[in-house]
This record gives structure tokens, sequence and C-alpha cells, in this order.
């Protein structure tokens, strides 16, 4: 283990060199006593080491851990979150945090807690796990009469670390897990080799395409969340994480599947962007374990506890906004179209094009010449904020009507466009989805009869408007990207009424009560096919979506 770059404190220093003749047993057992930790030293090499790093002890260097969605939450922040708690007559016997990082958290909670008998840290980044026990070893140097916890830290893996052993401690006792979880997602880690992951599983149980495609990527926080309240959600006490406000709004979904002995939901909402310089919508989610189960969290500013709205469950359906819901849940039910999503290639230096005089132009800035036959303008999610849209900036090559057309053969009438995406080969071998296993060369994915419908009513899925804007013809049918969501129509006068449906106010605030606009995709397909329409359009020319 190198100990360069871990804070030790000037008291810290002396202890050990007012110690510097004490066997490895010795001074762990008085390390013990100064400071409640088990263990200090697990390791006598760790002990010889520590003697040689002491003179040249320095700060550590702020980095950025995006491997462990490594946001360390600052000691004002931990404090004002154990102030909360304990005004709230949280008083635990147990503390339980199973990232710990450096360990404002813990450190926070032994100042505020007075009842604290045993202290439980897990941390996979063993420089932090260091820099906590010279912390807490200072705070008691200076503190010798603060109420001293048994501490146990664990070098560790949370996804592998066995909690069994901390629930056969604590039954009965008053306990509280703590933290702040990672921010990251495991499809993130997967794309950076790291090792920082659970054991692969689909454990939200998405099916099918919906596991290939999307829905079977989660959030590591919500997978420790989930975990956490698995095993512990039975005991006395309660729940507080800073985590993601996705995160919140799926654990509060899951709840009605889950059924965990929880209540009391209350969602803090932070500024993140402050407390951790983080570009994501954040708070603390406050639960109460072994209770009757709850199905709703309440929503307040954290910092000046002002109240926002309720969310989660209401007459067996889903809205962010309760209140709101339920003055538009007659809206409620199964949508008559089939939302559908638009293109996917997942190739755009090659497949998302420019036209100049003559040609088109790549993103990788080449010019070139391609047969019109496969070409079609194409929407993105930035294109969709006017009422109508008829003239597109991008075009793309369509290389199949269907999926799974044979490319080989529509390609073979077409040299140019054939010459083009055999040059670029190589960008479409790279392409990780696998959806594209096994499909042909060039393949593309979210097409079909639905794609090259004349007139559109589209959406965008990123953005946090809910206005919905009409798409019109230009020299060819235009398309859509994967980013958006849209029903095709052969005719003007029906895509007009569908979309002024859709835009009126009472709809539009219909799907602003149940439209989590914190999401990473505020709008999805599963959102739209709530919306029931109440058009006199017969649907099922329209690809009418007959069980929802």
């Amino acid at each position: 283990m190198d100990f360069s770059g871990i804070d030790i404190s000037i008291p810290s220093v002396c202890f050990f060199q007012d110690n510097d003749k004490l066997s490895f047993k010795e001074i762990n057992n008085i390390l013990k006593g100064k400071s409640g930790i088990v263990d200090f030293f697990e390791k006598e090499d760790d002990f010889k080491q520590i003697r040689e790093t002491l003179m040249n002890s320095q700060s550590i260097v702020a980095e950025s851990q995006v491997e462990y969605g490594d946001y360390q939450t600052n000691q004002q922040l931990t404090q004002l979150v154990c102030n909360y708690l304990s005004n709230k007559n949280i008083n635990p016997q147990i503390l339980i945090e199973p990232t710990c990082g450096k360990g404002n958290f813990i450190l926070s909670a032994i100042q505020t807690f007075k009842n604290l008998e045993q202290v439980w840290g897990i941390e996979i980044q063993e420089k932090y796990l260091w820099q906590l026990k010279f912390s807490l070893l200072e705070y008691y140097l200076k503190n010798p009469q603060a109420n001293k916890p048994e501490i146990h830290l664990y070098h560790y893996d949370v996804f592998n670390f066995d909690f069994q052993k901390i629930k056969e401690q604590i039954s009965g006792k008053e306990l509280l897990v703590i933290g702040n979880p990672p921010w990251v997602t495991n499809t993130t880690l997967s794309s950076l080799n790291s090792k920082n992951l659970p054991e692969k599983s689909n454990f939200k149980q998405a099916k099918g395409i919906d596991a290939i495609t999307g829905k079977g990527n989660f959030d590591i926080g919500e997978f420790i969340a989930l975990k956490m309240l698995d095993l512990f959600s039975k005991e006395n006490g309660h729940f507080a994480f800073l985590i993601k406000n996705s995160v919140i709004k799926n654990i509060v979904f899951e709840q009605k599947r889950n059924n965990y002995p929880i209540a009391d939901f209350e969602k803090h909402t932070i500024n993140a962007q402050k407390e951790f310089g983080a570009a994501v919508d954040a708070s603390l989610f406050v639960c109460k374990f072994n209770s009757t189960p709850e199905f709703t969290a309440k929503e307040y500013n954290f910092y000046t506890s002002q109240k926002r709205t309720v969310l989660g469950w209401v007459n067996n359906k889903f809205a962010s906004d309760i209140e709101k819901y339920k003055k538009y849940q007659h809206l409620d039910g199964v949508c008559p179209f089939e939302w559908r999503q638009g293109i996917k290639h997942d190739c755009a230096k090659v497949m998302e094009l420019e036209r100049i005089d003559g040609g088109f132009r790549n993103q990788l800035g080449e010019e070139f010449e391609l047969e019109e036959d496969l070409i079609y303008g194409i929407l993105k999610s930035s294109d969709l904020k006017a009422e109508s849209i008829d003239t597109p900036r991008k075009y793309t090559i369509v290389t199949q009507k269907k999926i799974g057309e044979n490319t080989e053969k529509v390609l073979s009438k077409l040299p140019k466009t054939k010459e083009y995406l055999q040059k670029h080969k190589e960008y479409f071998s790279q392409r990780k989805s696998s959806i594209y296993n096994g499909k042909p060369m060039f393949s593309i994915f979210g097409i079909g009869d639905y794609s090259f419908k004349p007139y559109k009513v589209a959406i965008s899925g990123l953005y946090k408007q809910t206005k919905f804007t009409l798409v019109k013809p230009s020299d060819t049918v235009l398309l859509l990207d994967d980013t958006c969501y849209f029903i095709g129509f052969d005719n003007l006068e029906d895509a007009q009424t569908v979309q002024n449906e859709l835009n009126n106010s009472e709809m539009q605030e219909f799907i602003q009560s149940f439209m989590f606009t914190d999401a990473k995709r505020a709008i999805t397909k599963d959102l739209l096919m709530r919306i029931y329409l109440k058009t006199a359009i017969v649907p099922e020319r329209y690809s009418w979506n007959l069980f929802g």
C-alpha cells in the first residue's frame, strides 16, 4: 500500500512518534482504545510502511474517479444531513455505510448520534479508507471524551461483501443505513472495463428487446440501495441515501413489486452542482424500516424544507405529481396508436450526412457522391422545436426497409453507395450494441412500414418540453432518429387532428403530472402509451395497439 498522498494531521504524526517502539499488536490495541477502530492495521507490513511515510505526508490530490462514480460528500453537507435526521428523533445504535469513501458521513454521524455503539464502513478504494482511519484518529485525539463506538472498516467491494455478519450482530437495535453510493450506470462502468461492478444479472427483470436496447441498464447506486433495503428493511431503523432523482423514482416505482416493509418516504432535493460539481439532479432519500409498506414519497427542498409535490402510486398508476394527476386521471389509459421510436444506426460519423453542391459530406469531413435511392432527410430531437417542420438539416442512408432485410441485395444496384459503405465498414464493425449481432452488414434498427408514413406527430425523448411537432414530407418522407418518438399518418388531416388533441392544455397538464423531468429520457414510450386519445380517427390503419 502506498501511503503517500494521505492527509495525516500533526496530532496523529506525534502520536506515532511517541509510540514508535510499540509492536504491531500493541499499537493496534492502543489505537482501538484511542479511536474505536478494530484492527487499525490489518497487516504488519502496513504498520511498518506508515512509519516510513509519516515524515513525508501530504494532502490527497482530488481526482476524478469516474470508474467508481466518485462524488465525495463534503462534511458540511453530511453534517446537515445528520442534523436533519437527528431533528426527526432518529438516534441509531448501529450505523452502516456501504460505500464510505473518505468517511465524512461516519465522522458527522459520530459527532451527532450519541447512542452509537457500532459503526460499519465498507470502501473499495484503500487510500480513502486509510484517510478515514487517520481522520477518526485525529478527531479522537482532539476529543478524547467524545462518544466512541466500536468501528469496523473494511477494504472491500460492496457487491461481494458479506453483510450477513453485520445482521447477526444488530438484531433488535436501532439501525441507520446511510451514504452516498456511486452515481454511474453499469453500462458506463462496462465501457471503462471497470471491475467495480456487481455480478452480471438482469436484476430489474427487463425482457427481450428491452433488456438489449436499454432497460437492462441500471444505476449502480440503485443496485446498492435496493440491496440495502432487501437486507435491512425488516430491522428497526432508517435509511438515508444521497442518490440521483431517477434512482429515487425507480425505488418508489419498484416498491409496488418489491413491497419492502418501508414507509415515510421523503425526497429532499439538493443542488448537486454546488455540493458535488455534478450536472445531475439528486436528493436525500429517507425512509423508515420495519413498517407497513407505503408507495408514495413527499418531495421537499432540502435547504428550506419547503414542500413541493408528492410522487408515487395512486389508483394503481404512477405519477410525478399526485395532486395534479388526480385532476386529469380520466385521460390515463391506453393510447389507440402505437408510438414508435426512430432509426437507430450507432454510426453517426458515417451515416449522418449534410448535403453540399453535387453530393454529401459526412462527420469525418469527407465529401462524396451517392445515388439518391436510399437517401432520406432525418430529424433529431433538437429539430423538434417548432409546431411543424418540413425541412431537414441532416440526411441518412436507409439501408433497410425492415429489420433483417438483406443489405447486399439492396446495395447491389447502387455502386456509389455500396462503395462508400464498404470503405467505412470498420465503423459498422465497431458498433457495440448486441442488436446488430447476426444481422447483415450495414444493418439499422427501428425501421418498418411505419417509418415511411408521409405525416408524423413527433416528440423528443431528451427534452423536458411536452409539445408535439407535426412532421411533413420534404422532397422525400422525413424520418426521425432514435431519440424521438412518433405516430405516422397517411394524410395531413389525421395528423393535425391528433397533434391538436395532444397539444391542448388539459392533455399537456396531464402529461406533466406523470412525467419525470429529471430522468435521462423525460419522454418514453411507456409514458406516451398511457395517453388516452378520444380522436374519431380509425386507428387500425395506423398500427393500432390493441393490447397496449
